[in-house]
């Protein structure tokens, strides 16, 4: 189709404030109605027009405003969803010192793949149940993560209480996964819309709050549980109460941009996409894999002979670390290709996990922990930006998302358990290093492949 400065020679004024350069917290005005296309819609009538009215006919009848790409609003939205993965993933991040208390207190008479399956679980929800999240904040906005953070909150609370297998595996397994994935979802959703060209580097600070999260909780459960009289009842309240004023401040500040979508709650044309077939691929791999370290390490400390304490605040030291590995992939992401990030991210992260029975000492642990963070730190992030770029309209985001990492998640379900079965079986952490570095390097590769499916190729940046 020619383009339309070929078609008219004078400018078009009818939408003057596409054409002016606006402030980047004024491009919240997103959709122009062409009045014409509504008329001819109600009427059923057919109108002869000039070349550029034809031209305005064949586009769309809802024109979106570009992305502001930075601004205030934009970034308290960003900074709403980092508030949220704070909360959320930064909390799941912190299972590993969970599963080393629940082994030696009041879950002690279950194998570590039994308690395994918890965290998998918690894993496996709150990405899965983004199938809902994303969709339900594509059609009614924001006002999906309220409910949802009240039902998170409630359930760390809920947590406290707990103390057989049952009731740990149905609160923290089930229902706070589901709370997260109505959070955590709609989160990366909001922010995707509100940045374009700066997508990547903002949902890598967006993603960057679980690290942070990943370092207070890790360290402030390790403390309360291994070096006070609170006891396992007050240390997840305590935690809990901390993340109340993170959660009441995304609730205010995490809008979307677009107006809601009102067609099929799900796009099943989505999974005719090579790209994005690939994409679930790779990140199903990359997830059977990557999860080890964040569920086991803190075992694998005290078994080679560390301090329980100190063991904890491993995952503080692997989560503090990732949050370069976020925000410093995300903002190379934006100018080299947010696919080729993700996999470099995820190849990376693979040979780094085959090391991990090589670190013997307790310096040698730190390290290895510095450099898995850094390592894993990409994938989150590069992950969501990656699934970005796959729906034609940016109202569908959500919803790619959900569908997507739904199916993806599947892999953190059954990656920890498989490696629990490994440590009970062989008594050791070789073969778990090895299974979870391999298919995580496949993930990576696949995420390689995926290139070959893009318009720029396989050496695009994409």
């Amino acid at each position: 189709m020619a383009d339309s400065t070929d078609l008219v020679a004078t400018p078009r004024v009818e939408n003057p404030v596409v054409e002016q350069q606006r402030d980047p917290d004024e491009a919240y005005h997103t959709v122009a109605k062409n009045p014409d296309v509504e008329q001819q819609k109600k009427e059923g009538k057919s109108k002869s027009r000039s070349p550029s009215q034809t031209l305005d006919i064949q586009e769309e009848p809802f024109e979106f405003e570009d992305a502001p790409d930075g601004g205030v609003k934009a970034w308290l939205v960003a900074a709403g969803g980092s508030a949220i993965f704070f909360c959320c993933l930064g909390f799941a991040n912190s299972f590993g010192t969970f599963e080393q208390y629940y082994l030696t207190h009041q879950l002690k008479q279950r194998s570590p793949d039994a308690i395994a399956w918890i965290g998998s679980l918690s894993v496996y929800m709150q990405f899965a149940s983004g199938m809902l999240g994303g969709p339900l904040f594509d059609r009614f906005g924001a006002a999906v993560i309220r409910p949802a953070a009240i039902l998170h909150l409630l359930c760390v609370m809920l947590l406290s209480l707990c103390d057989t297998y049952w009731q740990v595996m149905l609160v923290q397994g089930v229902l706070m996964g589901i709370a997260m994935g109505c959070l955590q979802i709609p989160a990366i959703a909001a922010v995707s819309q509100h940045f374009d060209k700066k997508r990547a580097a903002a949902l890598g600070v967006v993603v960057s709050g679980s690290s942070v999260g990943g370092i207070v909780i890790p360290i402030a459960l390790s403390r309360m549980l291994n070096s006070s009289n609170l006891g396992f009842q007050w240390s997840v309240r305590i935690t809990g109460f901390l993340m109340m004023p993170f959660m009441l401040f995304s609730c205010i500040v995490v809008k979307a941009r677009l107006p809601s979508r009102a067609t099929n709650f799900w796009i099943p044309a989505a999974y005719k996409d090579a790209k994005y077939l690939l994409l679930i691929a790779s990140l199903f791999f990359v997830f059977t894999g990557m999860f080890t370290p964040l569920f086991f390490i803190p075992t694998y400390a005290v078994a080679r002979g560390m301090n329980a304490t100190l063991a904890g605040y491993l995952l503080a030291i692997l989560n503090a670390a990732s949050t370069f590995g976020r925000i410093i992939p995300g903002i190379l992401a934006d100018k080299y290709g947010r696919l080729n990030l993700y996999a470099l991210g995820a190849i990376s992260t693979g040979v780094i996990i085959f090391c991990m029975n090589s670190a013997v000492s307790n310096a040698a642990l730190i390290v290895y922990s510095v450099a898995f963070g850094f390592g894993s730190g990409t994938i989150i992030s590069g992950a969501s930006a990656a699934f970005s770029v796959c729906p034609k309209s940016q109202q569908d985001i959500g919803t790619y998302m959900g569908m997507g990492l739904a199916i993806s998640a599947l892999g953190g379900l059954i990656g920890p358990p498989i490696n629990g079965a490994f440590i009970s079986k062989f008594g050791g952490f070789f073969e778990v290093s090895m299974f979870s570095g391999a298919v995580c390097l496949l993930g990576g590769f696949v995420a390689v492949a995926t290139k070959l499916a893009t318009p720029e190729g396989f050496l695009g940046k994409v």
